[in-house]
């Protein structure tokens, strides 16, 4: 029989230094960082710039020169395009703001006239539009006719947190603040309604002559000869 060569002190000493490299390997995984995070910020975009609903002002500015009295062509578009986004968008007030000082404060009280009837005639009710004034710069430019509006919008914080040092972030293999700001601000913008973040719309109904004649389509039948098939075959 083969003599037995561990003794209580050896086989004591080896199931400590077992012990050990488990509590070792154990504390090491503890360490090991979260993959969904790089240093202190978060690895993913969607977290640090996450798009938000909140109300937010959209105005558009209607330039008018000091000797205008009507609407140009092109400003009319416009306000056109500005009612119906807002008509998407909105049911509150519309605000029409008046330069008051400038140089061409008068042509701007000529002009509204024309931005209320434009607005008017593109679906909004007169009983929505208020007119309010704003101090112009005297010795500026021609300052323009300001439509404002609220609406819950899709959006996310300003852009352009720049606190550390790229250089520094780069060899740390480190995420910079405004990662991926930008990538979301136009995501945001690009949303045509942001109740559409919130659920899915509700479905349509279905086109029965639409959908006749794409299983016509389907099966190669020529049309008009539908009736003539024995659905038995």
């Amino acid at each position: 029989m083969r003599p037995n060569t561990f003794n209580g002190p050896v086989r004591l000493a080896r199931m400590l230094a077992i012990g050990a490299a488990l509590v070792a390997g154990t504390t090491l995984a503890s360490c090991a960082r979260d993959p969904n995070t790089t240093g202190s910020l978060p690895d993913d975009y969607r977290t640090r710039h996450p798009i938000v609903i909140a109300e937010a002002e959209r105005s558009i500015d209607v330039p008018v020169a000091s000797g205008d009295r009507h609407l140009t062509k092109g400003a009319r578009d416009v306000i056109r395009g500005f009612a119906s986004s807002y008509k998407n968008d909105a049911s509150g007030a519309v605000q029409i703001m008046l330069p008051q000082g400038s140089v061409n404060a008068q042509a701007a009280q000529a002009v509204r006239k024309d931005i209320r009837g434009a607005l008017v005639g593109a679906g909004i009710p007169a009983t929505r539009l208020i007119e309010v004034s704003y101090q112009a710069d005297p010795n500026g430019d021609a300052a323009p006719i300001r439509l404002t509006y609220s609406a819950i919008t899709a959006q996310t914080a300003p852009c352009g947190n720049w606190p550390s040092d790229l250089v520094v972030n780069t060899v740390q293999n480190k995420n910079y603040e405004n990662f991926g700001c930008a990538s979301q601000a136009n995501l945001a913008a690009q949303i045509a309604s942001p109740m559409d973040l919130l659920g899915p719309r509700e479905m349509s109904p279905i086109d029965a002559v639409q959908r006749g004649q794409v299983i016509t389509d389907y099966r190669g039948i020529p049309t008009g000869t539908e009736t003539t098939i024995n659905i038995n075959n």
